[in-house]
């Protein structure tokens, strides 16, 4: 919308230029012209000057020239039959004898955008390849890529194409770095712009007169080429070492991914690398600029997979400060925990226990699941800090220790018996769901260690009908039906109306037992460069795992799997987590959401083609149909409709979200006769996918297999 008086202001404008007295002042001539810029910039419709403002080009100043090719860009495509005056003064002007006029007047040529303004730059680009000033060159062979963008039908110019792959020898470093991004443009159908045995070695011997920026681009396209031979292969090597040194980030970054890719062979070389390249990394890491920080520290982290013990002695690099973002202090307590070692352990605990206090509740509890994950190595000295933490009666703070609790009972369990004296009497300061859930999980797995758990199971049951959260709910009944097992005596009177449920799921529910023999952990094992090397120097290590606090989000993400079970409590289903170990978990890649309605299930039961018909060979299970679709359930399979147990023929229709496939199944039992074929299975999937269709099938079988035993 134009301002009030715009109108006035043109007209003004207008009068002004076409006057010839100030036409005769310079000065005065420049600043109305400069008043038709701020006007156009601030919304003004100052089109109607188009006449005026090409006028004013025929000039030798080139900050006038300057501004008439800025209004003449804006406003080409709303005056059309007017924009040939203004390509005629522009073609002109890509004769002038100064060159900074020529590439300025080419440069806005092949920005104006109107229809068939190839035809009229086609010419001068092509004169401007040749030229003998280089900005003129440079300008062209971007031209170049400009003016394929703008005829995208046609097929390339063979031409062009070859004349910008002879630039590349152009003894000006901005030319032939032009020419690359030019012909990358023009080639992307194609792959690119293609890197040959000459081109590559002719590029390694310009780098050095390369500024940082264009270094990092030509160090990016050579990762297409491959060496021929040994010899080859270490004189590139030789040529790039240096650059590993770079005070730029950006070019160390391509040097190094450049490096390790072409060392894939050599392991030995691929650690000299990251060696030599440590310093400046570390340097990146403590940059001013809080983006290139975070930059530094993901890389940092992606080496750290396969050289953990490389940057231990500079593990006070990664100490949080005061004034930095959180998302740049939660990758440093990440870097923390993967330096751990003897000798810094010590320390680098102290450090995180300061974290734990800190105002954040993020970042505290972050800090607090970073000792958990040291104390799988150290859990002496980690239990004696995550105990003190208790003591402070901060409700994060206990909620975010109780959940650490779980996880070393989990993976160290010679850690329970001091886990189980600590946890005792901090009920009262939980308050939140993935507390509950955390604390429930310890009462009912470790429940004959813990003196006070039934009267703590009491507390919960008896303020059952006020708790809010389903997945607390199903929480309490495991650990209920799991303490009653080890405490029959004391659980009893609590149980009431949960232990007709509860005896029904025993197997269920109970769930496995952590193993005894598993020790210390003493690290992982370390992953080869290679697996990571394809991704360095590129947004995937800022764009990787949420770096958020694990153990405050639904409880250890290890160990968590979503069961539909329903709440008896509450006379619903709904969607809950229940805390299971990591090997019974399900199948990786299922899903039961997003909810299929019946109406969907039927319509795509008819649109789509069977993608499997098998007789699986024994007779259906004999347990009850909730049974049936718990068991279902935990492998991330929902149970969508089902006969009654006792009749003939039997169906079940069941589905599951895998990997981004929608399967669809049906079960049948045609008759109870012995010698029959037992049940059969159908199967559809949208899209089809053979891989997704073997696992289902085979985890659907184990579980109907195990129902079939447990029932016998």
């Amino acid at each position: 919308m134009p301002y009030f008086g715009s109108e006035e202001t043109v007209k003004e404008l207008k009068r002004a230029l076409s006057n010839p007295n100030i036409q005769s002042d310079r000065l005065r001539y420049r600043n109305y012209i400069f008043r038709v810029i701020r006007s156009m910039t601030q919304g003004l419709d100052v089109s109607a000057l188009f006449m005026e403002m090409v006028k004013a080009s025929a000039t030798v100043d080139i900050v006038q020239k300057k501004l008439v090719y800025l209004y003449m860009c804006t406003y080409a495509s709303l005056k059309p039959d007017l924009v040939l005056l203004a390509i005629n003064t522009l073609r002109k002007d890509c004769a002038d004898p100064n060159p900074m006029v020529r590439g300025l007047a080419l440069r806005n040529m092949c920005n104006l955008r109107m229809p068939g303004i190839t035809e009229y730059i086609q010419q001068p680009i092509m004169t401007g390849l040749r030229d003998k000033a280089p900005y003129v060159r440079r300008v062209a062979v971007l031209g170049c890529a400009k003016m394929q963008r703008l005829q995208t039908l046609t097929e390339i110019d063979a031409t062009i194409v070859n004349e910008l792959y002879g630039m590349l020898r152009d003894p000006d470093p901005v030319v032939m770095v032009n020419c690359l991004r030019a012909l990358e443009e023009i080639l992307q159908a194609e792959g690119g712009v293609v890197i040959n045995k000459p081109i590559a070695h002719h590029l390694l011997n310009r780098l050095k007169d390369l500024d940082s920026w264009a270094q990092s681009e030509v160090l990016t396209f050579l990762l297409r080429y491959r060496p021929r031979s040994e010899d080859e292969l270490f004189d590139i090597l030789s040529l790039l070492d240096g650059f590993l040194q770079s005070g730029h980030t950006p070019v160390l970054a391509a040097t190094l991914r450049l490096f390790l890719q072409l060392a894939a062979e050599h392991p030995a070389v691929q650690v000299d690398a990251l060696v030599r390249a440590r310093g400046p990394l570390l340097n990146a890491c403590g940059a001013q600029s809080r983006e290139l920080r975070f930059a530094g520290l993901c890389h940092v982290q992606k080496i750290l997979k396969s050289q953990p013990g490389q940057y231990g002695a500079h593990y006070k690099r990664f100490f949080c400060s005061y004034s930095e973002p959180s998302y740049i202090k939660f990758r440093k307590i990440e870097i923390l925990v993967e330096l751990v070692n003897d000798e810094n352990v010590g320390l680098v605990l102290e450090e995180l226990r300061g974290y734990c206090t800190d105002v954040s509740l993020e970042l505290a509890q972050a800090a607090i699941a970073a000792i958990g994950r040291i104390g799988r190595m150290y859990s002496e000295k980690c239990l004696d800090i995550l105990t003190g933490l208790l003591g402070l009666k901060q409700e994060h703070i206990t909620s975010a220790v109780v959940q650490t609790f779980r996880d070393l009972t989990w993976h160290c369990p010679q850690s329970t018996v001091l886990v189980c004296r600590a946890v005792e009497g901090c009920e009262e300061t939980i308050q939140d769901a993935e507390g509950k859930q955390a604390l429930l999980w310890l009462l009912g797995v470790h429940g004959g260690k813990i003196n006070s758990a039934p009267y703590v199971l009491e507390g919960y049951i008896n303020g059952l009908k006020s708790e809010m959260s389903s997945a607390v709910k199903v929480e309490l009944l495991t650990a209920a039906v799991q303490l009653f097992l080890v405490r029959p005596a004391e659980m009893q009177d609590m149980l009431g109306r949960l232990l007709q449920y509860c005896i029904e799921t025993r197997r269920v529910i109970q769930g496995p037992e952590s193993d005894p023999s598993m020790g210390v952990i003493i690290g992982r094992p370390e992953e080869p460069v290679s697996n990571w090397v394809s991704t360095f120097n590129t947004l995937t290590p800022l764009c990787g795992r949420v770096t958020s606090p694990e153990p405050t989000t639904s409880g250890c993400t290890n160990h968590t799997t979503q069961n539909v079970v329903a709440d008896p409590l509450a006379g619903t289903s709904e969607e809950t987590e229940v805390y299971t170990p990591e090997d019974k978990q399900g199948v990786i890649g299922m899903s039961l959401g997003p909810t299929l309605l019946h109406e969907d299930f039927e319509r795509l039961w008819l649109e789509l083609k069977l993608s499997l018909r098998e007789n699986l060979g024994f007779p259906g299970p004999r347990s009850s149909p909730e049974t049936l679709q718990a068991a279902l359930q935990l492998v991330k399979m929902q149970t969508l409709a089902f006969s009654r147990a006792d009749t003939l023929p039997w169906k079940a229709y069941i589905y599951t979200h895998c990997s981004g496939t929608l399967v669809l199944a049906e079960l049948l039992q045609p008759t109870a006769e012995p010698e029959s074929d037992g049940m059969v299975l159908s199967i559809k999937q949208k899209p089809e996918d053979r891989q997704v269709l073997q696992e289902f099938v085979a985890v659907l079988k184990t579980v109907l297999q195990t129902l079939i035993k447990g029932t016998s």
